[in-house]
């Protein structure tokens, strides 16, 4: 049985979407040390993780 290239896609972004949020969970929790920010956070997942990096790491960019 195959999966579609329809069906990939859908478990590839379920994966990023995933990551992203405890990504920007463990980021803010580190920075902030709340609970309460890092579910805020969570809820924002990537948007949070890139407005991280461009705020404290331009030298990436």
């Amino acid at each position: 049985m195959t999966r579609t290239n329809e069906q990939k896609t859908v478990a590839v972004i379920k994966k990023g979407i995933g990551f992203g949020t405890c990504l920007s969970m463990v980021i803010s929790y580190t920075a902030y040390q709340s609970i309460g920010w890092a579910i805020l956070h969570g809820f924002l997942g990537w948007l949070y993780v890139i407005y991280y990096m461009i705020k404290y790491a331009p030298e990436l960019f």
